[in-house]
């Protein structure tokens, strides 16, 4: 088996995309926005790109998986809420994926742009929001709204993607008055239901290089998992500046891409030293 491993992987694409995806999933853990880093990790590492979405789709989710088990077993899920909201992201992540089939996620551009903004206007104007647990239990009002949301989110993250993290932990805590740590918990939760029906239509399709995304996807385990920690500890105080970065970042992206024609990820991939084994020589520097 090792010796199979070894003649399908290059030696140094893995040690960059281990230390590449760590990162990301620490932060993923965090705040959400862990793709802003393993998407173009992946596309800038040789693996063709129909395959490299599909490989980060699945060595993601097990990261995702460990995030949302620390949130959990801390304490910070909530499972009654989760529960009546997962199918429905569930369902949403579905149709998202068999509609990107048919149209060009490009026209979601405008509207998360506008969306994004608006959620980083609001978080950082009102700078109690998200600070305090205000919780006061299921009612038919928001638990409706929820499972609103829940198909609006699961949708956009199946057919679109880009800020998921920020509009899922920003509406958890609109919705149900929850504070920034147990948001990112029940985020995880949704965001893992929404990732998982992604994974398995890549999976279905062939479309993922599993020499590649397990063995990441358990190196992953241990970013996610040191992410949800700190995030537990440090709460709140922690967790919201690692927010308002995030969006930042992904609201930036968006707008070089859509509005100047900037190719992030092709300018990431080409300060990225990742062609084959030179990328050992790289972090030997």
């Amino acid at each position: 088996m090792l010796e199979e491993f070894l003649s399908n992987v290059d030696i140094g694409t893995f040690i960059f995309l281990g230390i590449a995806c760590f990162i990301a999933a620490f932060i993923d853990a965090v705040a959400g926005g862990g793709g802003l880093i393993t998407v173009p990790a992946y596309l800038a590492s040789g693996i063709p790109p129909h395959i490299a979405l599909g490989t980060n789709k699945v060595s993601s989710s097990i990261g995702t998986v460990a995030s949302a088990l620390k949130f959990a077993t801390s304490g910070k899920v909530n499972w009654e809420l989760s529960k009546k909201i997962m199918p429905f992201s569930l369902v949403g992540a579905l149709l998202g994926v068999k509609t990107v089939v048919l149209i060009d996620s490009k026209y979601l551009y405008p509207i998360a742009i506008v969306l994004l903004l608006l959620v980083l206007i609001y978080t950082l104007v009102n700078k109690k929001m998200g600070e305090e647990n205000n919780f006061q239990g299921l009612n038919k009002g928001n638990v409706n709204a929820g499972r609103v949301m829940g198909l609006i989110m699961g949708f956009y993250d199946g057919f679109f993607g880009p800020g998921t993290g920020s509009f899922l932990i920003f509406a958890l805590i609109r919705i149900f008055k929850l504070d920034f740590t147990n948001a990112s918990g029940n985020a995880k939760i949704l965001n893992l239901t929404s990732n998982l029906a992604s994974m398995f239509l890549f999976i279905f399709l062939g479309k993922v290089n599993f020499f590649y995304s397990v063995p990441i996807g358990i190196i992953m385990i241990f970013g996610a998992t040191l992410g949800a920690k700190t995030a537990v500890t440090k709460g709140t105080k922690f967790i919201k500046p690692m927010f308002l970065i995030v969006t930042s970042i992904v609201l930036v992206k968006m707008i070089a891409e859509s509005m100047f024609g900037i190719d992030v990820g092709g300018l990431i991939k080409e300060f990225l030293p990742v062609e084959n084994t030179n990328v050992v020589a790289f972090i030997l520097k």
